[in-house]
């Protein structure tokens, strides 16, 4: 137990941050079917859930012990979306909606309203803010992304952020695209590759969640990168927002084909037919998931366009086709390690002798040989106290330091939090 003590000025305390990043890879082999038995498709690292929401994604088989969560998917439409229309009929009687399709387009609009709230907030009449393409909430309705893809990323990899401008996602775009497909090197001559381009630069606050990034959308071609900027609109290319402390990624539907053939810039054109749509290859999904795997996207028994299959399928096969198109995501999460740095003085005239009973002998230092030498000690530790000198930590010095009044010591101690 120490007897003397020296307090801290406030020149002696300071504080630090450093960001700590790792490159995150996602492989489609992963997300598109690893764990597969045979021709049955048991995907084994796939789980869905009894309430139907959202579909996990994990990096072994869920049930293993191994196992890590890697993301949830999930599809959802505002009450605005021309999609709801039928939502917005009285009963099921007018509408002429079978009450499990009705059922499931009601989880799809609280999907999305649970989402926007979280992560766009309310306005000042206390509306739920819809998703905007380039995060200027007060402008027009034409930026609003009411169809929307959500991609929500385990902790375990974000860390406390991902950081901005790493992020990538890309998408096989082949028509009659199959699982093993993602799994290759190379074969797959249709890629829409999805980033946050400069986020780092130009990224929005205006978020209850915090900080978010937007996502602009290439497509690479046989004949080579094509860019989705068709117009001169400042939305041009813009699919989807990154929120970046919640790990969440937001995609328009529109980039596999768009909701009443609307292109990416807002155009109208014959998207559906090979227009200025992102995924003119492929615009075919099938609702059927497993034939979706087994004979390609868009071979299955029964085809639908993403309209198609937002309004009368189910989230758990929207997300397996479009997990299934998945190539691979990529980013870099940040680790913020906080630090207070003491520095711990001692002149020449402190701290010269030793608290150690055994420095002593008969009450003489044993490492005088007389009387008249100077005192010597030897600091091997350094104790940080309370106000009421009570013992908070312990740092220990890789070798013991040589102290007498002919010198001065500072010892930097670092603690991380």
């Amino acid at each position: 137990m120490a007897t003397t003590f020296k307090t801290f000025l406030n020149s002696d305390v300071t504080t630090t941050k450093t960001l700590l990043h790792e490159a995150i890879p996602i492989t489609g082999a992963i997300v598109s079917g690893t764990y597969q038995a045979g021709e049955k498709a048991n995907e084994f690292n796939i789980k869905n859930y009894p309430h139907g929401m959202f579909q996990s994604v994990y990096d072994y088989p869920y049930l293993s012990s191994s196992a890590n969560h890697i993301f949830d998917i999930s599809v959802g439409y505002s009450a605005n979306s021309s999609l709801s229309g039928t939502i917005n009929n009285k009963s099921d009687a007018h509408s002429g909606v079978a009450r499990g399709t009705r059922t499931q387009q009601e989880k799809k609009i609280a999907m999305y309203n649970q989402m926007a709230q979280v992560l766009m907030g309310h306005d000042k009449d206390g509306n739920i803010q819809r998703f905007d393409r380039d995060g200027n909430l007060a402008d027009t309705t034409d930026d609003k992304m009411d169809e929307v893809i959500f991609l929500n990323f385990s902790r375990l990899l974000v860390k406390d952020e991902i950081k901005k401008g790493s992020f990538q996602i890309k998408f096989g775009t082949e028509q009659g695209l199959v699982a093993a497909d993602l799994q290759k090197t190379s074969g797959i001559a249709h890629i829409l590759t999805i980033k946050d381009t400069n986020a780092q630069n130009d990224f929005r606050i205006n978020s209850p969640a915090g900080e978010y990034g937007i996502l602009s959308a290439s497509h690479t071609a046989k004949n080579g990168q094509q860019s989705l900027a068709h117009g001169t609109s400042d939305r041009a290319g813009k699919v989807g927002l990154i929120f970046y402390q919640a790990g969440v990624c937001v995609l328009t539907a529109s980039i596999f084909g768009g909701v009443s053939n609307k292109a990416v810039n807002g155009a109208t054109s014959a998207t559906k037919t090979g227009g200025n749509g992102i995924l003119n290859q492929a615009l075919s999904m099938s609702i059927n998931g497993v034939a979706g795997v087994k004979t390609g996207i868009g071979k299955g028994s029964i085809n639908a366009d993403i309209d198609q299959m937002m309004t009368g399928s189910k989230i758990q096969n929207i997300a397996n086709n479009i997990r299934r198109r998945l190539y691979d995501v990529s980013f870099n999460n940040t680790t913020e390690l906080n630090s207070t740095v003491y520095f711990c003085r001692a002149n020449h005239n402190e701290f010269n002798y030793s608290a150690n009973p055994t420095y002593l002998n008969e009450s003489e230092i044993r490492i005088k040989d007389v009387p008249s030498d100077m005192p010597i000690s030897y600091v091997t530790s350094v104790g940080l106290y309370s106000p009421d000198n009570e013992l908070m930590a312990v740092a220990k010095l890789s070798e013991p330091l040589r102290k007498d009044p002919t010198n001065e010591l500072t010892l930097r101690v670092r603690l991380d939090y």
